[in-house]
């Protein structure tokens, strides 16, 4: 069956009201996000970080296509975290698969920040692909 679980209550998603910026590290690219531009592609949640990395030009390794099937889009929220909408039990799951997982690890295709302040990303090391990079 495709789509979401209809038994699994999802999370509500608060839309961004305000411009804000949002900077992936470790490349230091910031990436101011407009509200009204949402969404910038077509790849996880309206709004999401993968939605903004792929809006930033930021490769955001996403081998499911962003629906929350596997945790190849896995990042660290190192500022921010309290803007961004809860993790839904799908995304825990998820989650358990991922390699370095902290506190503040979430997937990028579902981590939607909601405006209220700048976002601080972290890409780990192990998410980047250095064929795409051209490394």
């Amino acid at each position: 069956m495709a789509g979401k679980n209809p038994y699994i209550q999802q999370a509500a998603v608060e839309p961004p009201k305000q411009k804000y910026r949002i900077t992936f590290l470790p490349s230091g690219k910031v990436f101011e996000v407009d509200p009204s531009r949402v969404p910038y592609g077509r790849t996880g949640e309206p709004g999401s970080i993968l939605d903004l990395a792929f809006a930033a030009g930021v490769d955001l390794e996403h081998t499911c296509g962003g629906v929350c099937a596997c945790s190849t889009c896995h990042v660290i929220v190192k500022q921010g975290l309290e803007s961004c909408n809860e993790a839904t039990d799908d995304e825990l799951d998820q989650l358990e698969e991922a390699r370095g997982v902290t506190l503040e690890s979430r997937l990028g295709c579902q981590c939607v920040p909601n405006g209220t302040c700048d976002v601080v990303i972290q890409i780990p090391e192990w998410n980047r692909n250095a064929v795409k990079e051209g490394h």
